[in-house]
């Protein structure tokens, strides 16, 4: 007998691969429904309206977030190969988050936008550090853009050969 939390746990395993491979506006409750063999009725029982489904699929990857922007790391390489471990590991959620990240700029105040600016804000100024130099800004906007790209073009290769080059490809940034 299936249980209502072995139910959400498949729908929420169907959508973080559905957003991952669709992006989160191509995929809609009906095709979550369609892979786990539920209806969309169903599904929306348990996460009405979507973005209750896409919040708790995030939910983790900020608390992630948030302990790697809280941490002291020895120097910038390592910061850069826990920052490239965090992205690889919630490459799925940084697919579903990559229509936020580019609109990030302009997003209203109270917003999944303005949260995921002062994310992204946070981990450049990590990456920076203190009145950086033309040179230092731009290789860390670099670095973040990188990965932002590499991560989702790269959903089909295993997580530790997608983090084993984007480490090299960042420390070489």
């Amino acid at each position: 007998m299936t249980t209502a939390d072995d139910t959400r746990s498949r729908i929420l395993t169907a959508a973080r691969e559905l957003f991952a491979e669709r992006g989160y506006a191509g995929t809609s409750l009906a095709d979550i429904a369609a892979a786990v063999g539920l209806t969309k009725t169903a599904v929306a029982y348990h996460f009405h309206p979507k973005d209750k489904l896409a919040a708790e699929l995030i939910a983790p990857a900020a608390e992630d977030m948030i302990a790697l922007l809280g941490s002291d790391f020895a120097g910038r390489s390592a910061f850069v190969e826990a920052l490239v471990g965090f992205t690889v590991r919630h490459r799925a959620v940084m697919r579903l988050l990559m229509d936020d990240i580019s609109g990030a700029d302009h997003a209203p105040p109270g917003s999944t936008g303005e949260a995921i600016r002062t994310f992204r804000d946070a981990l450049y100024a990590k990456l920076a550090g203190p009145d950086p130099d033309a040179e230092t800004r731009l290789r860390s906007w670099a670095v973040l853009g990188a990965l932002q790209g590499a991560i989702v073009q790269t959903m089909d290769l295993p997580e530790a050969q997608v983090r084993d080059a984007l480490v090299r490809a960042a420390l070489a940034i």
